[in-house]
């Protein structure tokens, strides 16, 4: 069992699946905690997420619920994912990689898990595996461009870099038929194979950068051009992949 969230975390989450089911009423099938906040490793930079399943989703429900999302979303950082329960194998297709983690690390808190059984096929997590990985190193070249020469952004841009690069280490993982491992472990252990030591630096700073929301002086830009790095050499092993 993961540890206990936050007490302000959890009085928070508790609120707003109460206000959700009442504005909802029968129509939400099951409120499902997913990512960081339902494995333990919640950090300063951690937003909460939440998938609401939904039989049919309605403007005036959606209204009700529109003042609790509001307040949560400022009080904790709530992320809220609102999906009728007919999308839910097409969205698992599609963005299979993001719904790998999710099967891999949920809770749920309400209803019965839409996940015990969902599958999505390998051709589909490795096709969205590439566009995961493409649409990161873009990114990642965009940002550099942007925030290389400011260290406070840069330790954001870091942080912010860990739950694509860690999806799609687990991603890979599972299509090699490895064991069951979080985010972390996989990627860590997709470095440990690379042995490139400067990588194996850049993880340390991006666990830093998720843990304090800032870095010490010198440490952010050798970090984001490792973690650029890294990204190619994930895209590379997922080209060569059949």
């Amino acid at each position: 069992m993961p540890p206990p969230l936050p007490e302000d975390i959890q009085r928070h989450l508790e609120l707003f699946v109460a206000a959700a089911q009442s504005a909802f009423g029968a129509d939400l099938a099951a409120a499902v905690l997913f990512g960081s906040a339902a494995d333990g490793q919640l950090r300063a930079t951690s937003d909460v997420n939440l998938l609401l399943l939904l039989k049919r989703f309605t403007p005036a429900a959606a209204d009700a619920l529109r003042g609790p999302l509001r307040l949560a979303h400022a009080a904790i950082d709530l992320q809220v994912m609102f999906l009728q329960e007919n999308e839910l194998a097409p969205a698992a297709d599609a963005f299979a990689v993001k719904f790998a983690d999710i099967v891999a690390r949920h809770q749920v808190l309400l209803g019965s898990d839409p996940f015990a059984s969902l599958r999505t096929s390998r051709d589909a997590v490795l096709r969205r595996l590439r566009q995961v990985l493409l649409n990161q190193q873009l990114r990642m070249r965009e940002r550099y461009m942007l925030l290389s020469l400011n260290e406070e952004q840069l330790a954001g841009a870091i942080a912010d870099a860990a739950g694509p690069l860690r999806s799609a280490a687990a991603s890979l993982a599972q299509l090699e038929g490895k064991s069951a491992q979080s985010g972390k472990q996989a990627l860590e252990a997709f470095v440990d194979q690379l042995g490139e030591p400067a990588l194996h630096a850049a993880l340390q700073t991006m666990s830093a950068a998720r843990e304090t929301a800032r870095l010490a002086p010198g440490q952010g830009l050798p970090a984001f051009t490792g973690l650029m790095t890294l990204t190619e050499r994930l895209r590379e092993h997922a080209e060569q992949m059949r």
